[in-house]
C-alpha cells in the first residue's frame, strides 16, 4: 500500500503546483481597471456615447463623404489608425468599438448576439445623425456591416467587406452557437501577452510581418476591464444563421477585400461571396497577394492606398453623374 501513499501524495502535490500557478497567474494577468485603460488610450478624438445602455467607444474625423469603420472579432477601432490618416482629410471617418471590445468593454446586460450588436450599431448611426454612407467591416465587423446593409439599403452608399467571419466553416450555417468549452474561460483569468502574439501571426500571411506595437495594442485592450471574458461569452452566443440569404439581400455596390493566404477565411470564401452577391449592381474583388485574415494590421499602407483609390474613383464619378443631371 506503500506506493497508493506515494500516489496521493503526488497527487496532491500536484494539486497544489496547479493552484499555485492559477493563483498566481490570476494575480500577474488581472484584469486593468477601464480608468487606467482609458487614461492610456482614450485621448481625443475618442468619445463615449451610451446607446440602450451600453456606453460606446467612438472616434469621428475629418470632414466629407461618411465612412463608417466596424473592427475584427478580438480587436478594437484602434486597428484602423493607417486607414484613417490616408482618409480624414478628404473623408469623415467614423469608427466605434464593438461590445466586448476596445474602450467599450462588456454589455451590461451580457447579451452578445448578432441581433442585439446590430440593433446597437443601428441606434449610434440615427445617434450621429448620418443620411447616407460606406460602411467597412472586417471579420465580425464585416458581418455586421453586411447584416445592416441588407436591412438598410437607402443609407449605404457602399459596401467594404474584408473576409467577414461569418463565412468560417465553424460557425457558417449554425442555427445554435457553437460548442465553447468552460475550460475556455481560463483565457479570462490567465491570459500571457505570448497567447496574442499566437493568434495574431497565426492569422498573418507572413508572421514575420507581426509589429509589436500591434500586439501591445491588442493586449492592452484585451486586458481592459471585463474584456477576456466577455468575448469568450459572444463566441458562446455567435450564431451566424442565414448567412447566404443576409448576402443576397445585399442591393449596394460592395468591394471585396481578400488576403490571398488567409486560413481562417479561405479565398475560395471571397469567390463564393462575389457570387452570393447576386443582387448588388457591381461587385468588385480586390486580392492582396502573400497577406492573411489580419489584411488591415498585414499590409497597413497596401490596403489604406486600396480604400483611398477605390473611395476617390466612386466620389468622382457620383460628382460627375450628379452635374450631369
Amino acid at each position: 500500500m506503500r506506493w497508493l501513499k506515494w500516489l496521493f501524495k503526488g497527487l496532491l502535490g500536484l494539486v497544489a503546483v496547479i493552484g499555485v500557478l492559477l493563483v498566481v497567474g490570476v494575480i500577474v494577468y488581472r484584469d486593468t481597471p477601464a480608468a487606467e485603460v482609458e487614461a492610456k488610450w482614450a485621448v481625443p478624438p475618442s468619445q463615449f456615447v451610451v446607446i440602450d445602455g451600453v456606453r460606446l467607444h467612438y472616434r469621428d474625423e475629418g470632414e466629407g463623404p461618411v465612412v463608417v469603420l466596424l473592427h475584427a472579432n478580438y480587436s478594437s477601432l484602434f486597428m484602423w489608425e493607417p486607414w484613417v490618416a490616408k482618409l480624414r482629410d478628404d473623408y469623415r471617418v467614423i469608427r466605434v468599438d464593438l461590445p466586448a471590445h476596445g474602450l467599450t468593454g462588456p454589455e451590461p446586460n451580457g447579451n452578445y448576439t448578432l441581433e442585439r450588436i446590430q440593433t446597437l450599431f443601428e441606434r449610434f448611426v440615427d445617434e450621429r445623425g448620418l443620411g447616407r454612407f460606406t460602411v467597412v467591416g472586417t471579420s465580425i465587423g464585416g458581418t455586421v456591416a453586411m447584416r445592416y446593409t441588407a436591412a438598410h439599403p437607402e443609407r449605404i452608399e457602399r459596401l467594404v467587406l474584408i473576409s467577414p467571419g461569418s463565412l468560417e466553416a465553424r460557425v457558417r450555417g449554425r442555427t445554435t452557437p457553437a460548442n465553447v468549452p468552460r475550460v475556455a474561460d481560463l483565457l479570462g483569468y490567465v491570459t500571457p501577452k505570448a497567447f496574442t502574439r499566437f493568434l495574431l501571426t497565426n492569422d498573418y500571411g507572413d508572421p514575420a510581418r507581426l509589429t509589436d506595437a500591434v500586439t501591445d495594442e491588442w493586449y492592452d485592450m484585451w486586458m481592459r476591464e471585463g474584456n477576456r471574458l466577455a468575448m469568450i461569452n459572444l463566441l458562446r452566443q455567435y450564431v451566424s444563421g442565414g448567412v447566404e440569404d443576409k448576402i443576397r439581400a445585399v442591393k449596394v455596390p460592395v468591394l471585396l477585400i481578400w488576403g490571398e493566404k488567409n486560413k481562417r477565411v479561405p479565398l475560395a470564401l471571397a469567390y463564393e461571396t462575389q457570387k452570393l452577391l447576386e443582387n448588388s449592381p457591381e461587385v468588385k474583388l480586390e486580392i492582396l497577394p502573400g497577406i492573411g485574415h489580419m489584411l488591415v494590421q498585414e499590409a497597413p499602407q497596401q490596403s489604406a492606398q486600396l480604400i483611398r483609390r477605390y473611395l476617390d474613383e466612386r466620389t468622382s464619378l457620383k460628382t460627375a453623374g450628379d452635374a450631369s443631371r
